[in-house]
């Protein structure tokens, strides 16, 4: 238990580290070689902020642990739109603009359908490929519909705004030395993720929706927090609505390609699922309303995030519940 706890703390923190460097590193080389801003906006600095669940649930799949990566999917979702988002409204208003409102939060919202559905009856590789075609088709409709002056390409400013000048060689390092931290301390917390729960008899999929998916979020969390105190909001949403559709189509494509099975916590891919969507939709709703999300409606996030965990624990009682309503 203890060198279980420790494995996941300190993959935790590692992986943080690492894909801050990762994306970083990987974002400056495309801007150096001349890289259209919208396409480093959103494939590249996409990809790279979801490298963390990719690997992590990647890992956990490949192990025969898919239960931990369609947890860590479906927790990283549920967390981006409830707890991160949320952090920043308790700071300030966070703004949503047209083009979000256009253009990400719908992708977003359908792409967690999609997996929601596909996730019923397991993951089988068939799927895995429709998932990466809807990924490339969503990244070809953002591209093009972005217009010059977009947040999509203002987001890259903030990887050159540290350096003046950019160095290929020193950029290469980094995204290496990022992207091997990402891989080792993914290792680490899917190892220490899978002793905890075999030492508290958690399900591998509660273990992925909460210790996992906390984990691999969060760099968002850090730089929702962080966004929110400076008064830098705009892109944030537009963020979290997109990692979202990474997260859904990305990495529930790679989960399906490299280990494909039936879910074995019939409460995640049940209940898990549609307390997913159930949450990315009221999101959404409060997106649409007032053009912001406000801090009494992050407080309402937060306990629906609690009453995911809450059910989830319950396992199939919860299950059984809800089958008795349908």
């Amino acid at each position: 238990m203890l060198l279980g706890l420790l494995f996941a703390l300190g993959g935790l923190t590692a992986l943080t580290v690492g894909a801050d460097h990762f994306v970083k590193g990987a974002a400056r080389l495309a801007i150096i070689y001349r890289v259209a801003p919208v396409v480093v906006g959103a494939v590249i600095i996409g990809f790279g902020t979801s490298a963390p669940e990719m690997v992590v649930s990647g890992l956990a799949a490949a192990q025969d642990d898919l239960d931990i990566g369609v947890g860590n999917v479906i927790g990283s979702n549920v967390a981006n739109l409830s707890l991160v988002l949320a952090a920043a409204t308790l700071i300030t208003v966070v703004p949503v603009t047209s083009g979000v409102l256009r253009r990400e939060a719908p992708l977003s919202v359908a792409s967690c359908i999609v997996f929601a559905w596909f996730v019923q009856d397991g993951l089988e590789r068939w799927e895995g490929v429709v998932l990466l075609v809807l990924l490339a088709a969503a990244l070809g409709w953002v591209m093009r519909s972005a217009r010059e002056g977009d947040p999509l390409a203002g987001e890259v400013e903030e990887f050159v705004e540290e350096d003046a000048q950019l160095h290929p060689g020193h950029e290469v390092t980094r995204t290496l030395l990022g992207l091997v931290a990402v891989v080792a301390a993914s290792w680490f917390l899917v190892d220490g993720a899978v002793r905890v729960a075999d030492a508290l008899d958690l399900t591998g999929g509660f273990v992925g929706f909460t210790l996992v998916a906390l984990g691999t979020s969060a760099p968002e969390l850090i730089t929702a927090v962080a966004a929110a105190r400076q008064g830098e909001t705009e892109i944030l949403v537009g963020n979290l609505l997109g990692s979202n559709m990474f997260n859904s189509l990305a990495v529930g494509g790679v989960i399906a390609l490299v280990g494909p099975g039936p879910v074995l916590d019939s409460t995640l891919a049940g209940i898990g699922t549609v307390m997913m969507v159930f949450i990315v939709v009221v999101a959404w709703v409060m997106m649409i309303t007032k053009r912001g999300v406000e801090r009494w409606e992050g407080i309402v996030l937060i306990a629906l995030w609690l009453l995911a965990v809450i059910v989830l624990s319950s396992g199939d009682e919860a299950a059984e519940a809800l089958g008795g309503l349908t």
